[in-house]
């Protein structure tokens, strides 16, 4: 906590220098990065500013709970007008972008779980004069789509990084459990896995919005084929599902997973998960929004024409109760 307010007075103090060296215009009328600079970038005028964050997390997701905390941090630092919305159907998530943009926001944070049903309303986006940036999903297309920088990690590197830890375990046969159908992300963790796994590795889909079916779909596995020794999950909510059908499949495969969550942290404490790889979801929403503050009062554009990696962090026992600390408070 000490480290976060830290941060944030950091941050707070570096907008009211740039306040102190601009000049006090009033004119607010204009949306685009060079009318909110300068006069409008005081601490009395930010809250004219809006950022709208629009993500493809599910209701009730705790990862994309994480993210909306770390973008909420940043708009309360800042003293931006943030609203956050999220819905997992790649449609409705392109009609709330048009919405934003049709309501005059300053700037966009956008995941792209589905680049392609996303394509037409960034690019109209930025046509139209709106910063955008990306998070979490997305890291191969945004330069494509004209945004300014991603905020997330190569699901690749961190996908060779869970291989090479299986192999460390000893684990020779692995099941990769995909949890969103079509989500690019997804695939990119499994495919970097199995790039670096020395033994066999094979996908299984299941339904994230339908823990307990996914649970069974594990266990049928497991009961199936005894060969199963390691299980790799891509979220943190995925992971217990597998944790409980390890137990009731009566199987020694050692769990591992992407994406971090209280409950997350306490089973690599306890013994019940090998290992955990943090995104770490609260830099994504955070660095987002800042990442579009700054464009929008300074005409700054991050990242320098590469991405901005917000992981991958290994948690292990080593580091699992320090973490859980975080994780408790709904930041990790």
């Amino acid at each position: 906590m000490t480290m976060r307010r830290k941060l944030a007075a950091v941050l707070g103090a570096g907008a009211l220098l740039f306040a102190a060296g601009c000049s006090t215009g009033s004119d607010t009328s204009s949306s685009d990065s060079e009318s909110k600079a300068g006069g409008n970038a005081g601490s009395s005028a930010t809250g004219d500013i809006r950022i709208d964050v629009i993500t493809h997390g599910a209701p009730g997701d705790s990862f994309w709970d994480v993210v909306k905390a770390g973008a909420e941090r940043a708009g309360d630092d800042l003293g931006v007008d943030l609203h956050y919305q999220s819905d997992p159907d790649p449609g409705k998530q392109s009609t709330l972008i048009d919405a934003a943009v049709a309501d005059g926001t300053d700037g966009l944070v956008v995941s792209m779980a589905n680049p392609d049903g996303l394509e037409a309303s960034i690019k109209d986006a930025v046509a139209a004069g709106v910063p955008v940036i990306t998070i979490n999903s997305g890291i191969d297309r945004w330069q494509e789509f004209g945004a300014i920088t991603h905020v997330g990690q190569s699901e690749k590197i961190a996908g060779n990084g869970a291989g090479d830890r299986f192999n460390e375990l000893g684990a020779k046969h692995v099941i990769c459990v995909i949890q969103e159908a079509g989500n690019v992300a997804l695939e990119d963790r499994c495919a970097g896995a199995k790039e670096t796994f020395s033994g066999d590795m094979e996908n299984l889909q299941t339904d994230n919005t339908d823990l307990a079916g996914s649970q069974a779909t594990i266990e049928s596995k497991l009961q199936a084929d005894d060969s199963i020794d390691g299980i790799l999950t891509l979220g943190g909510d995925m992971s217990g599902a597998a944790v409980a059908a390890v137990a009731a499949a009566g199987s020694s495969a050692q769990v591992a997973t992407f994406d971090l969550n209280a409950d997350v942290a306490q089973n690599v404490v306890d013994g019940k998960l090998a290992f955990a790889i943090d995104q770490q979801p609260y830099v994504q929403g955070y660095l987002g929004v800042t990442g579009i503050y700054l464009k929008v009062i300074n005409g700054n554009d991050i990242g320098g024409g590469q991405p901005v990696y917000s992981g991958p962090a290994f948690v292990t026992k080593d580091n699992a109760d320090t973490v859980l600390k975080f994780a408790e408070g709904g930041t990790r």
